[in-house]
């Protein structure tokens, strides 16, 4: 699934195009905002793909919107100024909708975006892993992390999130099974479907839990629990 939000301060438009995501079998939406402030905070707490986001808004216009994104998800632009189209392609949108728009024309802009979004998942691997870090492609970029580095890694459908100490979270378009593979089995342990934690890092066990951060509680699984349980029985002073 394509998790997207749409961003409009027309009511009306809002909500047509939240109706439109909503048909779209391979479209999720996950937010729909009168406003592009409203839309920053879900963009820093969430795992968004895609943004539909109308350009002639008050207070922030779309199009200063995603200029001011570090690593901004894919973009369709729905405006109903065609003059908008060729600057909305110098930021690399992926697609352009000049209102009023059709469910057709809606359509044929979102296939559009499942192909390059394929593409994008076909194409994301793991670089290079060796000793102490691995290389990653991430946001266009290749990014080096450091095994020590790492707290956990969160699975999110298509998706990993690696929880670093002290930076914020890289979202990289790749499996749970691709990164175990990848990762030290003496250093990582999957210990759910959804986490694999670095071992070293862990400091309290709680209740079936490891405690992160005093804060993020990771469950272990049933189907993990007894080959933690030995990892934890072994490391146990009694």
């Amino acid at each position: 699934m394509i998790r997207c939000i749409a961003i409009d301060d027309e009511p009306l438009a809002l909500k047509q195009l939240s109706g439109y995501i909503e048909k779209t079998p391979f479209l999720e939406l996950t937010g729909a905002f009168d406003s592009a402030l409203k839309a920053i905070d879900i963009l820093k707490t969430d795992r968004i793909d895609l943004i539909y986001v109308d350009i002639n808004m008050p207070d922030l216009s779309g199009m200063d919107f995603v200029k001011s994104l570090d690593n901004a998800p894919m973009i369709v632009f729905v405006t109903a100024y065609s003059e908008y189209a060729l600057e909305g392609f110098r930021v690399d949108a992926v697609d352009y909708l000049l209102k009023p728009v059709s469910y057709g024309d809606f359509l044929k802009s979102a296939n559009k975006v499942k192909i390059w979004f394929d593409k994008q998942l076909d194409n994301s691997e793991i670089v290079r892993a060796d000793k102490d870090f691995l290389f990653i492609k991430s946001d266009y970029k290749i990014l080096r992390i450091n095994f020590d580095d790492i707290k956990y890694i969160e699975g999110m459908n298509e998706y990993i999130r690696i929880h670093l100490s002290d930076s914020k979270p890289v979202i990289t378009l790749l499996s749970m099974k691709a990164i175990e593979e990848q990762l030290p089995a003496e250093r990582f342990m999957r210990v759910h479907r959804s986490y694999i934690v670095n071992l070293s890092r862990i400091s309290v066990i709680e209740r079936s839990r490891i405690v992160f951060d005093g804060k993020v509680y990771i469950p272990v699984s049933e189907q993990y629990k007894h080959v933690f349980q030995s990892y934890v029985d072994k490391h146990f002073l009694t």
